[in-house]
């Protein structure tokens, strides 16, 4: 006794078998694109785009319009058959660009917005972290930046009060070397 064939209630081909759980991981990676992979195929197409529309401007550029004077119409046509294509591989490009643009929005939609003043390491002028850092406690960015800007503001003063004392000393200065030079 042998069992029928599986065909399904309405006839034709039986279904195919679910494919086996290590090829749908596979296809779920395929799909799943890393984010600077998708960021450099963007840069790929928009360096298409420019490159295309150089090309496209060129064609323009070499075309002559047809305003009366006797032309070939087969190198017009030509001319004009390259120019439509480029333009249709410009819009290809963009749709392109579009599903590239979009994929990166929906891959960093659930991301965390941070600064980049907190992603920024700050480094002193002698090349070494600070002390806060090396101890493990890291401030934020903008706390030392608001330190270094009153620490540059009290230095400004300071010069200011410097120039004010080297302008009082000059005057005096002058004033001595001019009563030496009357009395004698």
């Amino acid at each position: 006794m042998t069992t029928p064939p599986l065909v399904s209630p309405f006839g034709g081909q039986p279904p195919p078998p679910p494919p086996p759980p290590q090829q749908q991981q596979q296809a779920q990676a395929a799909r799943d694109v890393n984010t600077a992979s998708l960021c450099r195929i963007g840069q790929e197409t928009v360096q298409d785009i420019v490159l295309r529309t150089m090309e496209i401007f060129q064609l323009l550029r070499n075309m002559q319009l047809p305003n009366g004077v006797t032309y070939n119409p087969n190198t017009h046509g030509d001319r004009l058959g390259k120019l439509q294509e480029h333009l249709r591989m410009l819009s290809v490009l963009f749709r392109k660009l579009r599903l590239v643009y979009d994929k990166c929005n929906e891959n960093c939609a659930g991301m965390d917005t941070v600064p980049p003043e907190q992603l920024i390491p700050f480094v002193d002028d002698d090349g070494s972290k600070h002390e806060d850092r090396s101890a493990g406690q890291s401030r934020p960015a903008t706390e030392e930046r608001r330190e270094i800007l009153e620490v540059n503001k009290k230095l400004k003063q300071k010069n200011q009060q410097l120039k004010q004392i080297m302008d009082q000393l000059r005057n005096l200065i002058w004033e001595i070397n001019s009563m030496l030079a009357v009395r004698s």
